[in-house]
């Protein structure tokens, strides 16, 4: 198995909403906002190639959009996600498989780009994996989450592509297990991935930063915060006893961390980077 980590770009959102019920007094201590009270995130994508499979972890935010969509986030460094590939050595045409733990636009846009008035697949060759949870939840569509669901990124996905839903949590790859969850957004997937006899465990949106491993210490995005705080509590325990590794896609400055128990209760260990497993 090969696994390289990029990341797309930064974006910038408001601190407050990352950070949920947690006062910023504690948040701005653990993550720094700017003046105007937003933090960077980053958006890192995993490349991982396993069983004759080349599969990619999340496509960004794309760039269907027009200018004042994208000036309301910030957007900020990084490889690009086709330039980040091409610099680790692949072509769009090299991708047999597009994972996406979700449809929120900020992890599926850049699985569709335009060409004059018509959609394309970015990853002609690549088999679209999503839970159906999540496909039907997003194709319906709802006012929580309208601004995160848009149409040009998603029916796509199933008009041009060859599209799969995931049932139920498995091993979709040799190596490669799926957890389902559904607080953030119904029918979330986090992969767990068996890498040099260790176990990583992409952390997406349930876990979006290393200041997120609290369990209640969750984002206001989430639909169901309970349901995260049962879904966190289930990987942590498992992730403390088993020794995994966490990956973070949203941490700007933490690529990866270890786990410990401390009076509070499960927390960071060592934090490193990706480079270093």
């Amino acid at each position: 198995m090969k696994l390289k980590l990029f990341n797309i770009t930064n974006f910038k959102v408001d601190g407050g909403a990352m950070f949920g019920v947690i006062p910023k007094a504690l948040w701005s201590r653990a993550y720094k906002p700017d003046e105007n009270n937003l933090i960077n995130l980053s958006l890192r994508s995993l490349i991982v190639e396993t069983g004759g499979h080349v599969i990619l972890i999340d496509t960004g935010w794309g760039d269907k959009q027009d200018e004042k969509f994208f000036r309301h986030i910030n957007l900020n460094g990084g490889d690009g996600l086709i330039e980040g590939l091409k610099k680790r050595g692949y072509s769009p045409e090299d991708i047999t498989d597009i994972f996406l733990t979700h449809l929120h636009a900020d992890h599926c846009g850049g699985s569709i780009k335009r060409r004059g008035n018509k959609s394309e697949l970015t990853f002609p060759k690549a088999t679209c994996y999503i839970s159906d949870t999540q496909w039907d939840w997003a194709v319906k569509n709802n006012l929580r989450e309208a601004d995160s669901f848009l149409k040009e990124n998603i029916l796509p996905l199933g008009e041009l592509g060859d599209l799969k839903l995931v049932k139920e949590e498995q091993e979709l790859f040799p190596g490669f297990r799926v957890m389902i969850c559904h607080g953030h957004t119904p029918g979330l997937m986090i992969p767990i991935i068996k890498y040099k006899g260790k176990t990583l465990v992409y952390t997406g949106d349930l876990m979006p930063t290393v200041a997120h491993i609290p369990l209640l210490w969750n984002m206001s995005y989430d639909i169901e915060s309970l349901k995260t705080i049962g879904e966190k509590q289930r990987i942590l325990n498992e992730a403390l006893d088993k020794g995994y590794i966490f990956v973070f896609q949203h941490d700007e400055h933490i690529e990866c961390c270890n786990l410990e128990m401390t009076p509070k209760g499960i927390r960071a260990r060592d934090r490193f980077d990706f480079s270093e497993i």
